[in-house]
């Protein structure tokens, strides 16, 4: 049964791609559904999709992450899928790290168990010295620094000293070029972090999702309205911690996680192919919703 302090969120998601004449389509890959956990719950999903797939089925990738394939034996001249979800969300209001008495201090190394499982995440993709001289400005140069200082005040410096811009071209910038220009989409500043908290030792992950943002016309909670990303970091005794870089959220508060992967490149939401030119797409739209929902409407909870 649902707590009385539960934050019932429902998502709605539509992706719509327009074309000049009817074309074929390959298999299509979605990664809409949000991994549960402890601190959400998955009440109820639906997925439509039109034209209507000849066959779709669902696979976890090599991260675990929950991913629908849809296979196309028809042509039209759109293709749409529609996402309706709805979760028990449980916001963390403060920083937890309860962080191992080692791991409370910068420099650590993780443990001889934990090492070998975490080090595809310590690896950089992006192994520039410029990532690596900015991420030192959060680190005493004299003696050893608090492990939450420096992941909290990277994550604040991103939202300050960084401008926000809304790119429709896919793809993410690197962090250098991020550096460079002071600005970036959510997935730009998450790589930044990602790869900076690399370059002093930490395992971090990419995170794909969405975020609620109630009040969004006055600029609270950037990345509204369309997926949204952040990072992972894993402290030990900590475990996996949230930091989103775009609105300086510490913990898992308004987000919610749908993919978790090594690189941005594996946490694409949707994507697949069509049959034809380039010339015959007439491009994407993406809407989002976020909104939370009062326990009384919210959909049976079966535990």
């Amino acid at each position: 049964m649902a707590g009385s302090d539960m934050t019932i969120l429902r998502v709605n998601h539509l992706t719509r791609y327009a074309y000049r004449r009817p074309v074929g389509f390959g298999q299509h890959r979605l990664m809409f559904r949000p991994r549960d956990s402890y601190d959400q719950r998955l009440i109820s999903s639906e997925l439509k999709i039109s034209p209507e797939p000849s066959d779709i089925f669902w696979i976890h990738d090599a991260f675990g992450n929950c991913v629908a394939c849809a296979d196309f034996d028809s042509l039209a001249d759109a293709l749409c899928f529609e996402t309706t979800i709805v979760l028990d969300h449980t916001p963390q209001h403060s920083p937890h790290f309860r962080a191992d008495e080692d791991a409370k201090t910068w420099p650590f190394q993780y443990d001889n168990e934990t090492s070998p499982d975490l080090r595809p995440s310590m690896h950089r993709q992006y192994p520039d010295d410029v990532t690596e001289t900015w991420a030192r400005r959060f680190v005493n140069p004299l003696g050893p620094t608090k492990t939450a200082t420096i992941l909290e005040s990277m994550t604040h410096a991103i939202k300050n000293d960084f401008r926000y811009n809304r790119r429709t071209n896919p793809g993410t910038q690197t962090p250098e070029m991020t550096l460079y220009s002071l600005s970036g989409t959510c997935r730009d500043f998450a790589l930044l972090m990602m790869e900076a908290v690399r370059s002093l030792g930490f395992a971090a992950r990419f995170v794909t999702g969405y975020i609620y943002a109630p009040a969004r016309d006055t600029g609270e909670n950037l990345g509204g309205g369309a997926t949204h990303a952040w990072v992972q970091v894993f402290v030990p005794g900590a475990g996996w911690v949230e930091f989103d870089p775009t609105n300086g959220i510490i913990g898992n508060r308004d987000l919610i996680r749908v993919g978790v992967t090594r690189d941005p490149r594996q946490a694409i939401p949707l994507w697949g192919t069509h049959t034809g030119s380039r010339i015959d797409s007439l491009g994407m739209t993406v809407q989002v919703n976020v909104t939370s929902v009062g326990v009384k409407d919210a959909p049976t909870i079966i535990t």
